[in-house]
């Protein structure tokens, strides 16, 4: 059986402008190329496809997974390590629900909270070093103290908030017909830089620092897989890149 490029974005819940990007890295060249140049894929190719997503799931940059496939022989004993790594990653997210079933619980007992216990599975610190070499201590010390202070309800809000902005800037990157400079795309770089000025620390202060960090920012989504992945990959975070730069110079 095959599966055309639109069938497989479909299925994996990803972009076609995805799939494309992961050929021109080396990683997924489709099975065959029809005569109408259309990309189609075979079984072998959707379980290279399941193996490259599974390794994205856990943070590993494009580079990183081009070389892990280049070493792998069996299929079946790269798919027993992504199993390891995901029950390892299991066990983290069995920790993070235990750990707020025990807030949730403690509130409602009108219990003294466990430090140790309620942040059982997080690691809000883990870009750090990142946000002080790009934008100095200052700014990291600002966001981490407003983290810290907030209440369950305001970092849920304030998460949910992000999720739905990436949710809908992945819609937008995936539709053809929506341009970096549409009033859609426009919409959304508005939403996203009002969403960057409630992170305290963040250098927002000037119309001169907002631009030059939303740009820096927009640069960082490309070039970092990590932040490509909440926009479905380099493709989509070049169109929020896009889009972030086109809003700067419409309202300069």
């Amino acid at each position: 059986m095959e599966w055309s490029i639109q069938e497989v974005a479909r299925i994996a819940g990803t972009t076609s402008r995805t799939l494309r990007h992961y050929d021109e890295r080396g990683i997924l060249p489709p099975t065959r190329i029809g005569a109408n140049g259309y990309r189609y894929y075979d079984q072998a190719a959707l379980v290279q496809l399941q193996r490259v997503l599974l390794l994205r799931e856990l943070g590993l940059s494009l580079p990183e997974i081009a070389r892990i496939l280049a070493r792998e022989q069996s299929v079946a004993e790269a798919l027993s390590a992504h199993l390891r790594l995901l029950r390892q990653e299991r066990l983290r997210l069995k920790d993070q629900i235990s750990a707020v079933e025990k807030t949730v619980q403690s509130l409602k007992d009108g219990r003294p909270l466990m430090a140790e216990e309620i942040f059982a599975g997080f690691d809000h610190t883990q870009y750090r070093q990142e946000v002080e070499e790009r934008w100095g201590k200052q700014a990291y010390a600002a966001s981490d103290r407003w983290w810290r202070q907030m209440g369950e309800e305001d970092r849920e809000a304030w998460m949910g908030q992000l999720q739905e902005l990436n949710s809908d800037w992945q819609a937008a990157a995936q539709d053809a017909n929506v341009g970096a400079d549409s009033e859609r795309a426009q919409a959304l770089a508005g939403r996203h830089i009002e969403w960057l000025k409630t992170v305290p620390g963040a250098p927002t202060g000037s119309a001169d620092e907002l631009a030059q960090y939303v740009r820096s920012l927009g640069e960082m989504y490309v070039a970092d897989e990590r932040f490509a992945a909440n926009y479905g990959g380099r493709a989509g975070a070049e169109f929020v890149r896009d889009a972030l730069v086109n809003y700067l110079a419409m309202n300069e």
